[in-house]
């Protein structure tokens, strides 16, 4: 291995074996692991935003009682609803797909633009709030390196998720389990002390609510009773993370899914509603420079000491040190899920399909890598700035949240007919729905100016972004739909083929010069390819070797069953090219690999065929455009130029076909030149049957 081989081996480790039978089950997470990866980003909403309710009271801190009782009801409704999409689409993807699936495809983009953007945001914030916990203790004169220390974060975390889901969440799951505890102790003491005062805290809290009923008025306490809720709502920003991560979960994965999203529920209400709730009981008030739980940990056990021990001081360094640690976990959620929700959204051709791929260490690197350097760019942007990225975050949450909500109400307005336990689930979502659009149509009218008006901005831009790559790939296939329609079939016309029957088939001479055709699916590309060859070089070649490799991607892995269901569709796409080319009176074979690299299989798969037939010549086609822009390379990967590459430096020849796609008569829905395909048939079939072809080779229209 050359010195950067080692260096990456050393730091992401060595390769996954996709072919391994319990390769998924190894990588899959049972429910305290996804609680952990995934519920740490609810978990640790705690953080900031009780604080944010807290704050936007003012000196009317009787409301928090209700607040806290808002905020445990939020939590659970939301959750409840999230459960059923998990029961209803366990395949993952959450927000994206049930929006998809029930509101249609431009509606599962506009939410899927969102959560991508909220997770970019999930890491940011994650990482800014947990370094701002942890300078709250540290000497002010070191708060100029706090931004550095995020970036750092932030870099971390990516590497730690290229080598493995799994590997990340198990070596962060101690700093989980330390918060849990230092929390758990927090509010135990916090509201415990304050048992015996409860009387006298009724009395203040009274005189306090009705001290401000009496000021502001009825109308002018609700305005701030919802302003203070919907502010707060990055309290419920990380609840629909379980529901896009489901595919990641250990079998059964609903059972599991759902087992962590009560996990992720029952802790943040408790959390959550906790604080607020201490916070009016040790009357905490903000301080510059510091945490509102920084505030109440000082208050609470600042002054503890065992045996004449100060421990109280290193308790509150240590809360704090886990807070912010943990925070810096809860940006794993947008690491986890990000890549997730791209891929899908990948598959269904809305990005560029590179970003379904996965990595030999199975991760899907090209979505991590995308998620860590946007969210380095929107930290250095804001500055770290927690205000400024709460509300940036807060409303791409909830636009999800909305349409998530309004699409199961749909679906189960449509299932009333046939479904007896509609009416048990609807007025969930209703309410889910209601809520949820309170908090974003109240954050983007208080906080537009703030930041609100960036984030609409950028999430408009992704999903315009978004349709520009769907019409792209659209015009693609219809053009490669005219390759199909240029070769007939031997089936649809067996009077263009000299022989059309399995009788026909001959076996490869593995002495004579041999043709290896990389190939995908069964299409008119691969048909082309191989009629352009047989073209260019009449009557040199006694046979072809169809090579295909089965990439696992994203969307296959997903299980162990799958791996088979992939290699029988790539045997029977095998098999189709074997009769094309005895139609021909080609002597044909194949082979095939499974892999996420199809420029690695497929090198290893022509090494090895040199060994078999010694005059072997690898060719593929490759896609043109008739303009190469930047846009067309970033949608379209150069696989067979990267093999021919590798190949080169192994010492097997390899060439490369270029098939043009004429997208300008594609868009013009021009129909297919049947004739070009016909000629170039025919001249291939004089040439397998003794003669040899005359006619140029037309060029291929789409």
């Amino acid at each position: 291995m050359t010195v950067w081989q080692r260096v990456h081996r050393v730091v992401l480790g060595a390769p996954k074996d996709v072919n391994e039978p319990h390769a998924f089950h190894k990588l899959s997470l049972i429910a305290f692991l996804a609680w952990v990866g995934l519920g740490a980003d609810g978990l640790s909403s705690s953080a900031y935003g009780p604080e944010e309710t807290f704050r936007q009271l003012g000196e009317h801190v009787g409301l928090a009682v209700f607040l806290a009782a808002a905020m445990i009801a939020t939590v659970f409704i939301i959750s409840y609803g999230y459960s059923r999409i998990i029961e209803q689409f366990p395949s993952g993807g959450g927000g994206y797909l049930v929006a998809s699936k029930v509101l249609g495809g431009s509606a599962g983009v506009v939410s899927g633009s969102a959560l991508l953007v909220d997770y970019v945001l999930t890491i940011t914030i994650s990482i800014a709030a947990g370094a701002d916990a942890i300078f709250s203790f540290l000497p002010a004169q070191w708060l100029s390196a706090e931004l550095m220390v995020s970036l750092a974060g932030i870099g971390i975390l990516t590497v730690m998720n290229l080598r493995g889901i799994k590997e990340s969440v198990t070596t962060i799951a101690p700093i989980f389990g330390v918060f849990l505890i230092t929390h758990a102790v927090l509010l135990l003491v916090a509201i415990g002390a304050r048992v015996p005062a409860l009387p006298a805290v009724t009395r203040e809290v009274h005189s306090n609510v009705s001290g401000t009923l009496g000021a502001l008025g009825v109308f002018a306490t609700l305005k701030l009773v919802m302003r203070a809720y919907s502010l707060g709502g990055g309290t419920y920003t990380g609840i629909e993370a379980v529901s896009n991560g489901v595919g990641i979960m250990r079998e059964p994965r609903v059972q599991t899914a759902k087992r962590t999203m009560l996990l992720m529920a029952s802790s943040l209400a408790i959390c959550a509603s906790g604080l607020l709730l201490a916070y009016l009981l040790w009357q905490c008030r903000p301080v510059e420079g510091k945490t509102m739980n920084a505030v109440l940990l000082e208050r609470v056990a600042g002054g503890w000491s065992i045996a004449g021990l100060h421990v109280g001081k290193a308790f509150v360094v240590i809360a704090l040190v886990s807070e912010g640690a943990l925070l810096f976990v809860a940006a794993q959620a947008g690491f986890v899920d990000g890549p997730r929700v791209m891929a899908n959204m990948a598959v269904d051709s809305w990005l560029p399909h590179r970003f379904s791929a996965l990595s030999e260490r199975l991760t899907m690197r090209n979505g991590i890598l995308l998620m860590g350097g946007t969210a380095l760019a929107a930290l250095i942007y804001t500055r770290g700035q927690v205000s400024k990225l709460v509300v940036m975050y807060a409303i791409n949450v909830f636009v999800t949240f909305s349409m998530s909500n309004i699409a199961m109400t749909v679906f189960w307005w449509r299932r009333r007919a046939k479904d007896p336990s509609w009416a048990r689930h609807l007025p969930a979502h209703i309410a889910a729905a209601a809520l949820c659009l309170l908090i974003l149509v109240v954050t983007v009218i208080q906080k537009f100016v703030e930041g609100g008006w960036l984030t609409l901005v950028i999430t408009a831009g992704l999903i315009a972004l978004c349709f520009a790559v769907r019409s792209h790939y659209k015009v693609v296939a219809g053009a490669l739909t005219g390759l199909d329609a240029q070769i007939p079939a031997p089936t649809a016309h067996p009077e263009l083929y000299p022989h059309r029957h399995d009788a026909d088939r001959r076996e490869l001479d593995p002495s004579g010069p041999i043709a290896v055709l990389l190939v995908g699916g069964y299409s008119g590309l691969g048909r082309h390819a191989l009629l352009t060859l047989m073209r260019m070089f009449p009557g040199h070649f006694q046979g072809v070797v169809f090579v295909s490799v089965a990439v696992v991607d994203s969307d296959v892995f997903k299980g162990a069953e799958e791996i088979p269901a992939l290699e029988e569709r790539t045997r029977a796409a095998l098999a189709e090219y074997e009769r094309f080319a005895t139609a021909l009176g080609l002597p044909s074979s194949s082979a095939y690999a499974v892999g996420t690299e199809v420029a690695v299989e497929a090198e290893q798969l022509a090494v090895g065929l040199v060994q078999w037939y010694p005059k072997v010549v690898v060719v593929a086609g490759q896609i043109i455009f008739a303009e190469d822009t930047v846009w067309n390379r970033v949608l379209h990967n150069q696989t067979a130029l990267v093999i021919q590459r590798r190949l080169q430096q192994r010492g097997v020849p390899m060439i490369v076909l270029p098939v043009e796609l004429d997208l300008a008569a594609s868009k013009e829905q021009s129909p297919p030149d049947v004739f070009a395909g016909a000629r170039l048939l025919a001249d291939v079939t004089r040439q397998t049957g003794g003669g040899m072809g005359t006619v140029a080779p037309p060029a291929v229209q789409g």
